[in-house]
């Protein structure tokens, strides 16, 4: 796949996966052919609207601007000034992507499962926030129910270690690990969304401060896709946001 067939594939994941999340919690967004929109939820992590094309101006991304709620932009090919927008920058990522491979072997001693029940998915997001979601639940049963999602968790000797969400063309987002090595958890990982959505490749934003991790990891064939750049109320992959910037991007 080309590079601008890999980068027109994480943008489109990565919106479809914040349209299910916003979904669950009752703010349906509506897709164009340039933006998704959702203009109304005051969701942490998540952005109000993404762009879908590189030509978006800055004009479109405020047509939907609730400004009774904290706002944000994800400008997905890093294009956009919004400062004329009242928003300011919350962090710069990068698209990258791994092309289809076999699922292969997986890690002796770790077991990844699909979330199929709220209670599991309850003890997932614990790990996943490290105990700390303040704002109650963000994953919400629904998911369980929308196809193009699946919720993985790892366990080892029975405990979860880990997790990961495959969205779609086996986009990723939202792992964490605790206890595991970066190579072994992405490893893993990796396997285990390979053999979820085989013959697909992997795609992935990943903000600047954890690319030299992520690079670190040459043997996973990580190529860089493009620049992204989310942006809230006012966030720019580029991320801009308005009111106050989250501690970090999860989406």
């Amino acid at each position: 796949m080309h590079r601008e067939a890999l980068l027109d594939a994480a943008v489109a994941n990565n919106a479809l996966w914040c349209d299910a999340v916003c979904r669950s919690h009752g703010y349906p967004g509506v897709f164009s052919a340039r933006l998704w929109i959702s203009g109304h939820h005051d969701l942490e992590f998540y952005p109000n609207v993404i762009t879908l094309r590189p030509e978006v101006t800055a004009a479109e991304t405020a047509l939907a601007r609730d400004r009774s709620v904290r706002y944000a932009v994800k400008d997905s090919f890093a294009r956009l000034d919004l400062a004329g927008e009242g928003l300011t920058m919350l962090f710069e990522a990068d698209w990258i992507a791994r092309a289809p491979a076999p699922a292969g072997p997986g890690e002796p001693g770790l077991s990844w499962d699909t979330v199929t029940d709220a209670g599991e998915l309850g003890r997932w997001e614990t790990a996943w926030a490290r105990g700390d979601s303040p704002q109650g639940p963000l994953f919400r049963p629904g998911l369980l129910a929308d196809p193009r999602c699946a919720i993985l968790a790892c366990r080892r000797d029975g405990d979860l270690v880990a997790g990961i969400i495959a969205c779609t063309a086996a986009g990723v987002s939202n792992l964490f690990g605790a206890g595991l090595p970066a190579g072994q958890l992405w490893a893993s990982a990796l396997h285990a969304v390979a053999a979820l959505r085989p013959h697909l490749p992997i795609v992935y934003r990943t903000p600047v401060w954890s690319w030299l991790v992520v690079r670190r990891m040459i043997w996973m064939a990580w190529a860089a896709c493009g620049k992204a750049s989310p942006a809230a109320t006012a966030v720019t992959l580029r991320v801009r946001r308005s009111v106050r910037p989250c501690p970090r991007s999860r989406s």
